[in-house]
């Protein structure tokens, strides 16, 4: 392992690089095809697509991770030894070099096929899956590997670049423009104004000029173009825990299966610093770690992942049912569809919001964030679990947290376990019936935050620069507005009889088409209702499938 790699990634050696036994390998050999690399042979190359999964059976290979400049040393498998992280698992590009030192014989089993022998072969797939997740978690600890993001600390643009890396769960760097001589360098050689900071350096190669989430996707390999041909079984919009669940369930019963986001996986779960109260994890989970596991259990199962990508409008299609128009013009074509697309964050009404959002104002509270504003109050807006989380979180990590809450007391809108953590917290106060009078700043940056007492009217300003809001959020159903699917008067999706005489609990007003986690009418707006929503519905998508006869299924309802 590298120095750089954490501690805890170092004591879990063995399970990151495990050696095959004889009797593993000839269970394997019937997923891939054998193969010869020669002596100095690029076998791996970090930007490209690797052939899969590469057991080693004799020779030896150098792993190594390109930062900026320089390669840097990971391991040398021998003989048992297997190359590839999570990208093969998805036929993502490399974020490793693998280079043979010495003539080597493997076995190469592609993506399709090591998705198989994780199905067929369980006992084995689950060590292959674990030392997978491992060497990706190492990857992201040892801050070396994927692209680069090079422009001023606490550009608005540099923190978005660098907020949709985190939740993509893909490892990247961030380099000073103004201090760091690797990034000065890197200016001066492709000739970069400084007005067009950030740029970002994909391990491919290409540079790219302050690019938008979408176009960083496709440069780094996590967006491929959909294809146009393929009729899924169900596409699901939203990678929240609803739409995940759903997907993982699906695939997992012989569904195929697509999921877009306009973001991230995730959804407003992934914000979370910490959950404590879901159900079979007593020293909590961070949201991410918990969505990052969905995330990955589904790609186990084949689920195709479309992220970020918009679905803009569902249209029927005259040769598989349904028709969901994209981006650049793409669209997927599928026999049913899942809406899962959860809900977006309200805003405060202040008239210069919108200047200070990105820099100053932030909805997630996140390692990057805490690291901008460490050692400093901050406020933080909002009464709820996420606005509770969030702030024992921030507590490790500023001076001085002062929580704003609408409501007289906590007790009525979060659990009592955060409520009784945040009065332990000698570093949060808790403001109640206040809100957010005013914020004063100048480009794009907080000087100092005005808030006024309801009852009372008397207003306290603040030299605060830093200010997170978690007030809530509203169904994110705008893209539905000419798609024929019945909304109640809040903008979540109706579901079951109150859409259509004879629709089962999750289906809308469209046959076929179903509503799932929070973005349905009446839902539990929790993580493990969103998870027994996405469970739940796929039984309902083998009786919709069954009774039109686009495929020979029986309800698997009962299944695990």
């Amino acid at each position: 392992m590298t120095p750089s790699v954490s501690p805890t990634i170092a004591a879990r050696r063995d399970q990151m690089f495990p050696v095959l036994t004889d009797a593993d390998i000839e269970r394997m050999r019937r997923f891939g095809e054998a193969r010869a690399y020669a002596a100095d042979e690029h076998i791996v190359t970090a930007g490209e697509v690797a052939p899969g999964l590469i057991v080693i059976l004799s020779g030896k290979v150098d792993i190594t991770q390109a930062g900026f400049g320089q390669r840097e040393a990971i391991i040398t498998h021998g003989p048992g030894n297997f190359i590839g992280e999570l990208a093969q698992l998805s036929n993502r590009p490399s974020l490793v070099n693998a280079q043979a030192t010495e003539p080597v014989e493997a076995i190469v089993i592609p993506s399709q096929r090591l998705r198989d022998l994780m199905v067929q072969e369980a006992n084995l797939g689950e060590r292959l899956m674990r030392a997978l997740i491992l060497r990706r978690v190492g990857l992201l600890e040892s801050g070396i590997s994927g692209p680069v993001v090079i422009g001023p600390p606490g550009n608005g643009d540099v923190l978005r670049l660098q907020g949709f890396l985190t939740r993509s769960g893909l490892p990247h760097r961030a380099l000073d423009s103004d201090t760091d001589p690797c990034a000065k360098t890197l200016i001066e050689r492709f000739h970069v104004d400084p007005h067009h900071l950030p740029i970002v350096l994909c391990p491919n190669g290409k540079l790219l000029h302050n690019p938008g989430e979408s176009d960083l996707a496709r440069c780094v390999g996590l967006l491929r173009p959909v294809d146009a041909d393929k009729v899924y079984d169900v596409a699901i919009v939203g990678a929240g825990p609803a739409g995940l669940a759903a997907a993982v369930y699906a695939a997992s019963e012989g569904l195929s299966t697509i999921v877009l986001d306009c973001r991230a996986f995730g959804g407003q779960a992934g914000a979370s610093a910490r959950i404590e109260n879901y159900l079979g994890f007593p020293t909590g989970i961070t949201g991410m770690a918990l969505m990052a596991r969905a995330y990955n259990q589904a790609q186990k199962f084949g689920v195709e992942m479309v992220i970020p990508d918009e679905a803009k409008l569902l249209g029927a299609d005259d040769m598989s049912g349904y028709r969901l128009d994209v981006g650049d013009g793409e669209a997927v074509r599928a026999r049913t569809v899942v809406i899962a697309s959860g809900a977006r964050y309200r805003r405060l009404d202040i008239a210069n919001l919108a200047e200070f959002e990105g820099t100053s104002v932030h909805y997630w509270a996140s390692p990057i964030e805490a690291r901008l504003c460490r050692d400093q109050e901050v406020a933080l807006v909002g009464g709820g679990n996420s606005a509770g989380q969030a702030a024992v979180y921030l507590a490790s990590q500023v001076r001085k947290v002062t929580l704003l809450a609408r409501r007289g007391g906590l007790n009525e809108t979060m659990s009592r376990y955060l409520v009784e953590r945040i009065e332990a917290q000698p570093n949060i106060e808790v403001l109640t019936e206040t809100e957010i009078a005013a914020l004063e700043g100048h480009e794009g940056n907080l000087d100092q935050v005005r808030w006024r007492n309801r009852v009372t009217g008397t207003e306290t300003t603040r030299p605060i620069r830093h200010l997170f809001l978690f007030i809530g959020a509203d169904p994110n159903t705008d893209w539905l507005a000419n798609c024929n699917v019945a909304l109640d008067a809040k903008g979540f999706v109706r579901t079951g009889p109150d859409a259509a005489p004879g629709h089962g609990p999750m289906e809308t007003s469209r046959n076929g088409v179903f509503a799932i986690g929070d973005v349905r009418c009446g839902s539990t707006k929790r993580v493990a209702a969103a998870v027994g929503d996405g469970a739940q519905v796929v039984a309902a998508l083998h009786g919709y499938l069954a009774r039109n006869g686009d495929r020979a299924v029986q309800s698997n309802s009962r299944r695990p």
